[in-house]
Protein backbone atom coordinates (compact mmCIF):
# COMPACT_ATOMS: atom_id res chain seq x y z
CA UNK A 1 0.00 0.00 0.00
CA UNK A 2 2.59 2.32 0.98
CA UNK A 3 4.69 1.77 -2.41
CA UNK A 4 1.71 2.23 -4.59
CA UNK A 5 1.15 5.54 -2.55
CA UNK A 6 5.05 6.64 -2.90
CA UNK A 7 4.71 5.74 -6.84
CA UNK A 8 1.30 7.92 -7.42
CA UNK A 9 2.86 10.31 -5.44
CA UNK A 10 6.13 10.45 -7.81
CA UNK A 11 4.14 9.94 -11.24
CA UNK A 12 2.08 13.29 -9.76
CA UNK A 13 4.99 15.38 -8.68
CA UNK A 14 6.39 14.31 -12.63
CA UNK A 15 3.30 15.52 -14.55
CA UNK A 16 2.99 18.77 -12.46
CA UNK A 17 6.96 19.28 -13.29
CA UNK A 18 5.98 18.41 -16.99
CA UNK A 19 2.97 20.72 -16.53
CA UNK A 20 5.06 23.60 -14.97
CA UNK A 21 7.61 23.26 -17.39
CA UNK A 22 5.28 24.06 -20.25
CA UNK A 23 3.45 27.07 -18.56
CA UNK A 24 7.11 28.60 -17.99
CA UNK A 25 6.96 29.49 -21.82
CA UNK A 26 3.35 31.02 -21.46
CA UNK A 27 4.93 34.86 -20.28
CA UNK A 28 2.92 37.81 -20.40
CA UNK A 29 4.16 41.30 -19.11
CA UNK A 30 4.18 42.97 -16.15
CA UNK A 31 2.70 46.50 -15.85
CA UNK A 32 5.53 49.53 -15.03
CA UNK A 33 8.37 47.00 -15.92
CA UNK A 34 10.44 46.57 -19.05
CA UNK A 35 10.21 43.94 -21.43
CA UNK A 36 12.98 41.06 -19.34
CA UNK A 37 10.47 41.31 -16.01
CA UNK A 38 7.93 38.74 -17.22
CA UNK A 39 5.35 36.99 -15.49
CA UNK A 40 4.21 33.03 -15.75
CA UNK A 41 2.03 30.59 -14.02
CA UNK A 42 4.41 28.18 -13.54
CA UNK A 43 4.44 28.18 -9.62
CA UNK A 44 1.09 27.33 -10.21
CA UNK A 45 1.94 23.38 -10.37
CA UNK A 46 4.13 23.49 -7.79
CA UNK A 47 1.49 24.81 -5.16
CA UNK A 48 -0.53 22.46 -5.87
CA UNK A 49 1.91 19.53 -5.05
CA UNK A 50 3.22 21.40 -1.70
CA UNK A 51 -0.74 21.22 -1.00
CA UNK A 52 -1.33 17.82 -2.11
CA UNK A 53 2.16 15.95 -0.99
CA UNK A 54 4.14 18.13 1.14
CA UNK A 55 6.62 21.52 0.73
CA UNK A 56 9.16 18.75 -0.41
CA UNK A 57 7.41 17.53 -3.30
CA UNK A 58 6.60 21.52 -4.35
CA UNK A 59 10.26 22.06 -4.69
CA UNK A 60 11.24 19.33 -6.36
CA UNK A 61 8.74 20.15 -9.01
CA UNK A 62 10.31 23.59 -8.90
CA UNK A 63 13.67 21.88 -9.15
CA UNK A 64 12.59 20.09 -12.05
CA UNK A 65 11.21 22.53 -13.82
CA UNK A 66 13.89 24.74 -13.11
CA UNK A 67 16.50 22.19 -14.75
CA UNK A 68 14.74 21.29 -17.68
CA UNK A 69 14.22 25.34 -18.25
CA UNK A 70 18.32 25.50 -18.81
CA UNK A 71 18.12 23.42 -21.97
CA UNK A 72 16.46 26.38 -23.42
CA UNK A 73 17.39 29.39 -21.08
CA UNK A 74 18.37 32.47 -22.41
CA UNK A 75 20.00 33.83 -19.54
CA UNK A 76 22.63 31.34 -18.96
CA UNK A 77 20.90 29.55 -16.07
CA UNK A 78 20.13 32.84 -13.84
CA UNK A 79 16.36 32.99 -15.11
CA UNK A 80 16.53 29.27 -13.72
CA UNK A 81 18.39 29.97 -10.52
CA UNK A 82 16.15 33.14 -9.74
CA UNK A 83 12.87 31.28 -10.48
CA UNK A 84 13.46 28.08 -8.44
CA UNK A 85 14.31 30.69 -5.43
CA UNK A 86 11.86 32.43 -5.68
CA UNK A 87 8.91 29.55 -6.44
CA UNK A 88 10.68 27.01 -3.76
CA UNK A 89 10.50 30.01 -0.90
CA UNK A 90 6.78 30.06 -2.13
CA UNK A 91 5.93 26.83 -2.59
CA UNK A 92 7.95 25.66 1.07
CA UNK A 93 6.03 28.35 3.19
CA UNK A 94 2.45 27.39 2.09
CA UNK A 95 2.66 24.04 1.95
CA UNK A 96 4.04 24.10 5.64
CA UNK A 97 1.19 25.98 6.76
CA UNK A 98 -1.18 24.04 4.94
CA UNK A 99 0.19 20.57 6.34
CA UNK A 100 -0.15 21.68 9.77
CA UNK A 101 -4.39 21.71 9.23
CA UNK A 102 -5.63 21.32 5.87
CA UNK A 103 -8.12 23.58 5.66
CA UNK A 104 -9.15 26.24 3.23
CA UNK A 105 -8.22 29.14 5.44
CA UNK A 106 -5.37 27.66 6.45
CA UNK A 107 -4.27 26.88 2.61
CA UNK A 108 -5.05 30.82 2.02
CA UNK A 109 -2.78 31.78 4.67
CA UNK A 110 -0.19 30.15 3.65
CA UNK A 111 -0.63 31.16 0.57
CA UNK A 112 -0.53 34.67 1.33
CA UNK A 113 2.34 34.69 3.62
CA UNK A 114 4.33 32.28 1.30
CA UNK A 115 4.25 35.48 -1.44
CA UNK A 116 4.77 37.89 1.86
CA UNK A 117 8.36 35.24 1.68
CA UNK A 118 8.53 34.68 -1.96
CA UNK A 119 8.75 39.22 -1.97
CA UNK A 120 11.30 38.88 0.47
CA UNK A 121 13.18 36.22 -0.78
CA UNK A 122 13.51 38.27 -4.17
CA UNK A 123 14.47 41.60 -2.70
CA UNK A 124 17.40 39.34 -1.44
CA UNK A 125 18.16 37.57 -3.92
CA UNK A 126 17.74 40.17 -6.58
CA UNK A 127 20.07 42.63 -4.50
CA UNK A 128 22.89 39.66 -3.89
CA UNK A 129 22.57 37.39 -6.49
CA UNK A 130 20.98 37.94 -9.29
CA UNK A 131 21.92 41.89 -10.08
CA UNK A 132 25.56 41.15 -9.59
CA UNK A 133 25.00 38.40 -11.96
CA UNK A 134 23.80 40.02 -14.53
CA UNK A 135 25.63 43.23 -14.87
CA UNK A 136 28.17 40.53 -16.57
CA UNK A 137 26.26 40.59 -19.28
CA UNK A 138 24.24 44.64 -18.69
CA UNK A 139 26.23 47.37 -17.06
CA UNK A 140 24.35 48.45 -13.85
CA UNK A 141 24.06 51.87 -15.07
CA UNK A 142 21.23 50.15 -18.00
CA UNK A 143 19.34 47.70 -15.71
CA UNK A 144 18.46 50.94 -13.62
CA UNK A 145 17.54 52.89 -16.29
CA UNK A 146 15.71 49.66 -17.98
CA UNK A 147 13.01 50.21 -15.27
CA UNK A 148 13.43 54.15 -14.57
CA UNK A 149 11.69 54.45 -18.16
CA UNK A 150 8.67 52.91 -16.24
CA UNK A 151 9.05 54.11 -12.56
CA UNK A 152 11.14 57.35 -12.82
CA UNK A 153 11.70 56.97 -9.10
CA UNK A 154 14.39 54.04 -9.75
CA UNK A 155 17.54 55.41 -9.33
CA UNK A 156 19.63 52.24 -7.54
CA UNK A 157 19.61 48.72 -7.25
CA UNK A 158 17.91 49.28 -3.98
CA UNK A 159 15.04 50.63 -6.08
CA UNK A 160 14.86 47.86 -8.28
CA UNK A 161 14.26 45.39 -5.18
CA UNK A 162 12.09 48.06 -3.39
CA UNK A 163 9.87 48.50 -6.19
CA UNK A 164 9.82 46.08 -8.57
CA UNK A 165 11.12 42.74 -7.55
CA UNK A 166 9.43 42.52 -4.07
CA UNK A 167 5.84 43.84 -4.93
CA UNK A 168 6.27 41.85 -8.49
CA UNK A 169 6.88 38.35 -6.88
CA UNK A 170 3.79 39.49 -3.94
CA UNK A 171 1.33 39.97 -7.11
CA UNK A 172 2.66 37.00 -8.59
CA UNK A 173 2.39 34.92 -5.53
CA UNK A 174 -1.30 35.95 -5.08
CA UNK A 175 -2.41 35.83 -8.60
CA UNK A 176 -0.86 31.94 -8.18
CA UNK A 177 -2.89 31.83 -4.67
CA UNK A 178 -6.16 32.66 -6.10
CA UNK A 179 -6.06 30.43 -8.48
CA UNK A 180 -4.96 27.16 -6.64
CA UNK A 181 -7.73 28.26 -4.18
CA UNK A 182 -10.13 28.21 -6.91
CA UNK A 183 -9.64 23.93 -8.50
CA UNK A 184 -7.45 22.42 -5.85
CA UNK A 185 -10.42 20.64 -4.20
CA UNK A 186 -11.30 19.94 -7.25
CA UNK A 187 -8.08 18.27 -8.69
CA UNK A 188 -6.74 16.99 -5.45
CA UNK A 189 -8.51 12.89 -6.39
CA UNK A 190 -7.11 12.78 -9.60
CA UNK A 191 -3.63 13.37 -8.08
CA UNK A 192 -3.98 11.62 -4.80
CA UNK A 193 -7.33 8.90 -5.85
CA UNK A 194 -9.61 7.61 -2.84
CA UNK A 195 -8.10 7.95 0.78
Amino acid sequence: MKQQFSTRTLTSVAVLSAVAFVLAFFEFPVPLSPSFARMDLSDFPALIGAFAFGPIAGILIELVKNLLGLFSSATSGIGELANFLMGASFVTTAGLFYKRHKTKTTALAGGITGSIVMGIAAALANYFILLPLFEQFMPVDQIIAAFGEFLPFIKTKLDIVLFNAFPFNLLKGLVITAFTMLIYKRIRPLLKGKE
